[in-house]
């Protein structure tokens, strides 16, 4: 468990961050002076000795009152939220008095197919309807993550349209056999439940490209907005025209974007057939590399799966350089493989740029920004994704995330805690639940909690780094020797947010050359945020005396007072 010096230092940056220093410095400095005062005036005014006596006993009893009333107003204040930083909040605030009139939920479609296994294509329309309706600027539209935990539901239209705050919702079913489809779409107004547009179409596989295209500029008559040329051109865009090889890539998607080893593999043979069917095509190429990429990500054959998904991507890119779908999946490749976070900054940012309303693209831009130390522009980012995508858990993930890198240790609780509340099957979640615990002084909770919840036969990376949380708990430096495998250490090395962690965790214990070594290294790779490292990361007040930490942050701070993102 925590020693007590590790107490007294929590102890001290607790005392800094609630501003209670200043405000005793201001005490006792103003207690002097009075002090001083009544002594010069004194003999003057014939102040008797018992004043005296009677104001150092006041100015005693009012000392833990100048510790406890900033404390207290801290806290209340954080509760308030009126002490988070720009954009920072822990919960989206839905407030309807603003809602934008052009505004709209796609629920997802009702398949009323006999077949239960072809939901996976009324799940796919509604995607698809969401993406083309996204590229219309006048119109908020939220986005697949909020959209799908409506699946099923038994809210009504207006409570759903409350929840996310938009005016309208769309919503229909689809019917399925063999080739044939029937979809029916009905646009709604949540405020007062009066029927916008109806619309009923019958075809074939084939032309569920029209289908879609007539949905979304429909959507767009009925609300009466008008589309510009460049709108109309990306509704219309095909990037997979071949009906079977389409069906293929939306079956796989939510299969690629798994953790499990087994589901990855179905999704890629899914992509592969597609590609037959469509031959040479960008998007499944993007997918295929994204499969690779997933590999690697969770420590299956990293460096294999790694050159595998850069060939991928190479193909991706050649047939469209602004792919947003390459662009995501290089820009993880790039963290992955080079460690690389300016890299992967620029190639989010130039997917994001493409599909500007897509929270797909931009949900892992804020824990980058938060690596490198530009924080406000995080919560900025945090805060835009919840506007799109108010219900996905990820939001929780990435809000703690950022709350974390910024030093806000308390403050990242109540959202990590949610994010694994919604998975808490996922060893990341599982890491950061026990590492945010051990960063407010609960090491027992994290202990118990790694001991009943972590699965320690798991090869996972999150999972070893939650195993290394309870050996550095334990003080056990065998234990953590015998973690330090060539292919966990070499996966480690690779990352700099897995590097700032190691670091924090020997320094934690007191191996400073240990702890400066793994700090180098996330440097090198691009953790450059300069006010965690140098003052809010108590878990590194063991080695900020030492030499070669200060020479350190001699760089990291030109780096960061330096930061910018390559144009794009």
């Amino acid at each position: 468990m925590p020693n007590n010096p590790a107490r007294l230092v929590r102890f001290w940056h607790e005392l800094k961050r609630r501003k209670v220093l200043p405000f005793l410095i201001g005490y006792v400095a103003a207690c002097f002076a009075i002090i001083e005062f009544l002594d010069i005036t004194s003999n003057r005014f014939s102040i008797p000795d018992s004043t005296f006596n009677l104001l150092f006993i006041l100015s005693a009893v009012g000392l833990p009152l100048a510790v406890i009333l900033p404390w207290y107003i801290y806290r209340k204040h954080s509760a308030d939220g009126e002490n988070e930083l720009p954009g920072m909040r822990l919960q989206p605030r839905m407030d309807t008095s603003d809602r934008p009139d052009n505004s709209v939920i796609v629920l997802p479609f009702e398949n009323l197919s006999s077949d239960p296994d072809q939901e996976y294509f009324s799940v796919g329309l509604t995607e698809e309807i969401i993406t083309d309706l996204s590229y219309i600027d006048d119109l908020l539209v939220i986005s697949r993550g909020s959209a799908m935990t409506f699946k099923g539901t038994n809210k009504t239209r207006k409570e759903i349209t409350n929840a996310v705050n938009v005016r309208y919702a769309l919503e229909g079913s689809v019917r399925k056999a063999g080739e044939n489809i029937r979809i029916v779409a009905q646009l709604i107004d949540g405020t007062n439940d009066a029927h916008i547009w109806a619309d009923k179409y019958n075809g074939t596989l084939e032309d569920i490209f029209d289908i879609q295209e007539k949905v979304s500029r429909s959507i767009a008559e009925a609300l009466k907005i008008k589309l510009s040329s460049q709108e109309r051109k990306m509704i219309d865009q095909r990037p997979i025209d071949n009906a079977f090889a389409y069906d293929c890539y939306k079956r796989a998607y939510p299969e690629i974007s798994s953790m499990s080893k087994e589901r990855i593999d179905y999704g890629l043979s899914l992509l592969m057939k597609g590609l037959e069917k469509a031959e040479k095509n960008a998007v499944i190429y993007a997918g295929i590399a994204s499969a690779y990429m997933q590999y690697a990500n969770n420590g299956f054959d990293a460096e294999k799966n790694l050159v595998e998904a850069e060939e991928y991507i190479h193909k991706a890119l050649q047939l469209d350089p602004d792919l947003p779908e390459a662009h995501i999946a290089l820009g993880g490749i790039k963290i992955l493989k080079e460690g690389d976070a300016h890299s992967a900054i620029y190639h989010w940012r130039r997917a994001n740029l493409s599909n500007p309303d897509d929270p797909e693209t931009m949900i892992y831009l804020p824990l980058l920004y938060a690596l490198v130390g530009q924080n406000e522009t995080a919560f900025k980012l945090v805060d835009k994704v919840e506007m799109i995508d108010p219900i996905n858990p990820m939001c929780d993930a990435v809000r703690g995330w950022v709350y974390f890198f910024s030093g806000k240790y308390e403050l990242a609780i109540d959202p990590l805690f949610a994010a694994f509340k919604l998975t808490p099957e996922s060893a990341m979640h599982q890491f950061f639940k026990a590492l945010i615990l051990l960063y407010n002084d609960r090491a027992n909770e994290a202990y118990s909690f790694i001991n009943d919840v972590v699965d320690e036969s798991s090869s996972n990376v999150w999972t070893l780094l939650s195993i290394f949380i309870k050996h550095t708990i334990e003080k056990d430096k065998e234990g953590i020797s015998s973690l330090l495998t060539p292919e966990f250490e070499a996966q480690v090395q690779r990352d700099l947010q897995y590097s700032f962690h190691l670091a924090a965790f020997y320094s934690y214990l007191g191996e400073k050359d240990k702890a400066i070594k793994w700090l180098g290294n996330a440097v090198d790779r691009g953790f450059i945020n300069y006010p965690l490292i140098s003052e809010q990361d108590f878990f590194l007040d063991n080695i900020r005396k030492e030499k070669s930490f200060k020479t350190l942050m001699k760089r990291v701070k030109k780096e960061w007072e330096d930061f910018e993102v390559k144009n794009i």
